[in-house]
């Protein structure tokens, strides 16, 4: 993990339920109803509600046909605190701007996880006394949203703090068994061997505590990985990895793995294009993994320039990519085909028309500058001339600028 996610806000998720369990049903003050099936929450790419210029969740769906989005990232409050806030400063409490943007979606058919965590910040883990404690702040965003899922992002550098990991792994059991058929996930960092040392304390903690979410995902990038096939090969590792902890065999560990990308420049400046997706996509699909995600929506579009000098954006890919490429792998994911759509041309702009000047004349003597009309177009004459016809020669001194 690189400090530049503390404002990218890398992915790592915890969600509950497998893929195909029944819908739970809620009802509160977020106006929630029906929970879509868990495989459109296994698929939800991440979305900054509040940052990184966010992009209008219902265009994207009706683009794409994407359905569930992953909301990010709950935190302490910067100022201390055992409460949850949107990126330490907005209190959930309180929110109506993030509310508002899950309105739109639940409106249009669509849901939300909420991602707590991720790269940067103080986790709730960190700050409150206890596994308890900590459940009961991330309660308090499940009951404000009417959440069915969420997502426990869990990397550097709280996963170095065996305390926080300790309450995060003991909250995110605490939520399972008080909210029925939550979609929890828990992601965390990829390595080339699948996953450093702190992720694998993570999953030996999960076993100590006898807690298995619906999947642990890796991020397989900022890590010296190259394309595709870097990342199919740590997820394979991650596999042994998940069998060799929990005594799984090797189905229902893919059953329980899952994948967060990210789509155009990492951080370190991997790159990860279209076809990468597709490649891993077809990995995961293939060996029944459970999840496949991004970071992020946010970027999901092309920058201008299209490298965006060399540098990593949260706002855009750094790829060449028409808007939401990426979001089609998740719908791909769920299940879906997304829609083919021919874009619209841009219309050509009709000309304003140029008026002409002074009709040129064959006994008038031109100076460099002097401008006059011939045959429907303006000339500049470019040194002195007399009698000589515009446009007779291309090395003439006359420079055409144009019909008129």
């Amino acid at each position: 993990m690189r400090p530049l996610r503390a404002c990218l806000g890398a992915a790592a998720a915890v969600t509950l339920a497998a893929a195909g369990t029944t819908a739970l049903v809620a009802s509160n003050a977020s106006g929630a109803t029906s929970a879509l099936s868990n495989r459109w929450y296994a698929a939800a790419p991440y979305l900054m509600p509040l940052d990184n210029n966010p992009p209008d969740a219902a265009a994207i769906m009706d683009a794409t046909g994407l359905k569930a989005f992953q909301l990010a990232f709950v935190l302490a409050p910067n100022g201390g605190g055992c409460s949850p806030t949107w990126g330490g400063t907005a209190a959930v409490s309180s929110d109506t701007a993030v509310q508002s943007v899950i309105n739109t979606i639940r409106a249009k058919g669509g849901d939300v996880s909420v991602s707590i965590g991720g790269y940067g910040g103080t986790k709730l883990g960190q700050a409150c006394a206890d596994a308890a404690s900590t459940a009961a702040a991330y309660q308090q965003v499940i009951t404000k949203y009417g959440l069915h899922a969420i997502d426990f992002d869990l990397e550097e550098p709280e996963y170095e703090n065996t305390a926080a990991i300790k309450n995060e792994i003991g909250a995110a059991k605490i939520l399972q068994q008080n909210n029925s058929g939550l979609y929890v996930s828990v992601t965390t960092a990829g390595t080339a061997d699948g996953t450093g040392w702190f992720g694998k304390q993570m999953l030996l903690e999960a076993k100590s505590q006898g807690f298995t979410p619906n999947n642990f995902s890796i991020m397989p990038f900022d890590g010296g990985f190259s394309g595709a096939a870097s990342q199919t090969s740590a997820l394979t590792n991650f596999n042994s990895i998940l069998q060799s902890t929990f005594g799984w065999d090797q189905a229902t560990a893919y059953a329980h793995e899952g994948f967060s990308g990210m789509n155009g420049r990492s951080d370190t400046g991997e790159y990860f294009t279209q076809a990468d997706f597709q490649t891993v996509l077809d990995y995961a699909t293939s060996h029944n993994m459970d999840r496949f995600t991004f970071w992020s929506l946010n970027r999901d579009r092309q920058c201008s320039p299209v490298d965006n000098n060399g540098t990593t954006s949260g706002t855009c890919s750094s790829v060449a990519q028409a808007d939401w490429d990426f979001a089609k792998y998740s719908v791909k994911f769920a299940g879906v085909t997304p829609p083919t759509t021919t874009p619209t041309p841009t219309p050509t702009p009709t000309p304003t028309p140029t008026s002409c000047k002074t009709a040129w004349s064959a006994t008038a003597v031109y100076t460099a500058g002097n401008e006059v009309s011939y045959n429907s177009h303006n000339w500049k004459a470019k040194w002195w001339t007399q009698n000589e016809v515009p446009g007779a020669s291309e090395w003439g001194p006359w420079q055409d600028e144009g019909a008129c």
